[in-house]
């Protein structure tokens, strides 16, 4: 590189700017840029030259057969079944902890998510949770509870416990309602009365679905009979469903009994522990149901039509206020008394046919 100071002093003394020369000679020349001559391409035919070296030559055998040769490995890592995996292998396979415990879970899965689903199906038309209060009994129970059936006349306490607003099991109540005592009594009525069938060779295998199916539909068309009185006369009870249902089962042990007595005694035994057996019966329920069916009519009259705002209704706290009404208790005390009145007589439909006749009379009617 040349540098002249002199050259950038202009005529006049002005100073110019000054330039750069380059000096080709010590710098050399550079070298010209290649020509770019693309090879000539024509439409329908490949390109000229060797190919690229990313690729390779594939020739292709006109002799090769492609259904003789054996399927290539797809790559299938060690320890995991290629498609043309032997059963051998599928089974040593299967037996690996590994594979059992995630077999293990996903059935556990399955199961969990079908009990769930039967549950909440199921709770759709059967209350489960409430009945799993009914059949919360034990021996001991049981035991009173029949005692108590049979001879009601010495007990004294006969109002349900709660705990706070629930009334508590069974178990802990000799009062409390069951389903337990009905369901097996409905059992062994049905197994007795066959064998008292037999005793009198009118036994048929038919006999124990006509037995069954017969305590079944009255038991059904006597709670229907006793919701539609509630309806009717618009009688409101702290009585459920359930609960009717249980102690209308409890008849069951007054027909065992009998039935009992008169397959020791004949038919006047019959009647004589039917007899007795239904009073207890009758007074259990009285004592029981009244205290249920009685406590709902205490309470503030219902306003009546051009009367909306009683007296009494203004200050709950007045003696006014724990008056009963007399229509709603006059129509609980019949509720009370049809109930225990159509007992005894359903135990009677359901257990004379099933005693055996004396010898001159002919046997009754097999239901």
């Amino acid at each position: 590189m040349n540098f002249n100071a002199s050259r950038n002093v202009g005529p006049s003394g002005a100073i110019r700017k000054a330039k750069r020369v380059s000096d080709v000679a010590a710098m050399g020349t550079p070298a010209p840029n290649p020509a770019f001559s693309p090879t000539a391409y024509s439409p329908g035919y490949a390109p000229t030259g060797p190919p690229p070296p990313y690729q390779e030559s594939f020739q292709l055998d006109a002799n090769q057969d492609f259904n003789t040769h054996a399927p290539a490995d797809f790559g299938f890592a060690g320890g995991f079944p290629s498609p043309m995996t032997s059963p051998a292998q599928i089974s040593s396979m299967l037996q690996q902890p590994v594979v059992q415990d995630m077999a293990i879970q996903y059935g556990n899965q399955l199961a969990a998510q079908g009990k769930e689903a039967v549950q909440r199906e199921l709770h759709k038309f059967v209350p489960v949770s409430r009945l799993r209060y009914y059949f919360a009994v034990d021996t001991r129970y049981v035991i009173r509870k029949l005692m108590l059936i049979v001879f009601p006349y010495t007990h004294k306490e006969w109002m349900v416990k709660y705990d706070q607003d629930t009334p508590v099991q069974p178990r802990y109540d000799i009062n409390a309602p069951d389903l337990y005592i009905p369901s097996m009594g409905y059992v062994t009525y049905v197994l007795l009365a066959g064998f008292m069938l037999g005793l009198q060779h009118r036994f048929s295998p038919e006999q124990i679905g006509i037995q069954a199916s017969s305590a079944l539909a009255y038991i059904i068309f006597e709670m229907l009979l006793y919701l539609v009185t509630l309806y009717v006369t618009n009688t409101s009870t702290s009585l459920k469903t359930l609960d009717l249902l249980a102690y209308s089962g409890y008849k069951y042990t007054v027909m065992i009994s009998s039935l009992l007595a008169g397959l020791l005694a004949g038919r006047t035994g019959y009647y004589c522990g039917l007899l007795y057996s239904s009073c207890a019966l009758s007074y259990f329920l009285v004592k029981t149901l009244r205290l249920q069916l009685l406590s709902g009519s205490q309470g503030p009259e219902q306003p009546s039509y051009g009367f909306p705002n009683p007296p009494y209704a203004a200050n709950p706290y007045s003696d006014a206020w724990d008056k009963p009404t007399p229509g709603g208790t006059k129509r609980r005390v019949y509720f009370l008394l049809f109930v225990a009145i159509t007992q005894p007589l359903l135990c009677w439909w359901l257990t004379y046919h099933l005693v055996a006749s004396p010898p001159g009379e002919g046997a009754g009617p097999a239901r």
